[in-house]
């Protein structure tokens, strides 16, 4: 096994230009993230995994733990292995019979299935250091406001959205059911 660096999922989003979505990985203890795009039904499988929410009959994830557990076989791990042409490559890791298995797989697929049988998920050192992003410096921590804008903040980050806090505290919201919109000319 080549150098890999433990990761969490982060969080799953939604790309804004594709709609594609994007589960982002984070590097404990750093500020290192590993963005991959999935598929929608992969996110949708990480997601129920990662809130354990059962689902009437067992997805296909639900299924491969399943016959892992009948086999008597246990998930040691999940992998991120290589980056190859703008594709990443994934493996599963296996111990049945005393032996121990890597099986290939998609990162989605094996994340989807990490979720639900709670195992660690690495990634190898060269993918982290081909693609991993660390936020620039005045991303992580925005500078203290100024001015009546400035309120304390009880999460992190709620300090950047003053500014749309402070522009729906302007809105006149009365005016609105005093003045409906006219309604366009029907043809």
């Amino acid at each position: 096994m080549s150098e890999m660096v433990e990761v969490i999922i982060d969080s799953i989003r939604v790309s804004l230009m594709s709609q594609q979505r994007i589960v982002i990985l984070r590097e404990l203890d750093t500020e290192r993230y590993l963005p991959i795009f999935i598929g929608i039904f992969e996110a949708e499988a990480i997601a129920l995994g990662l809130n354990e929410v059962e689902v009437a009959r067992p997805m296909t994830w639900d299924l491969l733990r399943n016959v892992f557990t009948a086999m008597k076989a246990r998930v040691l791990r999940v992998e991120v292995v290589a980056l190859r042409d703008d594709t990443f490559f994934g493996s599963i890791v296996v111990e049945a019979d005393g032996q121990v298995i890597e099986i290939d797989a998609r990162p989605s697929d094996a994340l989807a299935l990490a979720v639900r049988v709670h195992v660690p998920i690495l990634v190898a050192r060269q993918v982290m250091l081909a693609a991993g992003i660390v936020p620039e410096e005045d991303l992580q921590a925005s500078p203290p406001e100024k001015g009546p804008a400035a309120r304390p903040s009880a999460e992190p980050g709620e300090g950047r959205l003053s500014i749309f806090e402070d522009f729906l505290d302007q809105l006149d919201l009365e005016d609105l059911d005093e003045n409906p919109p006219e309604e366009p000319d029907q043809p």
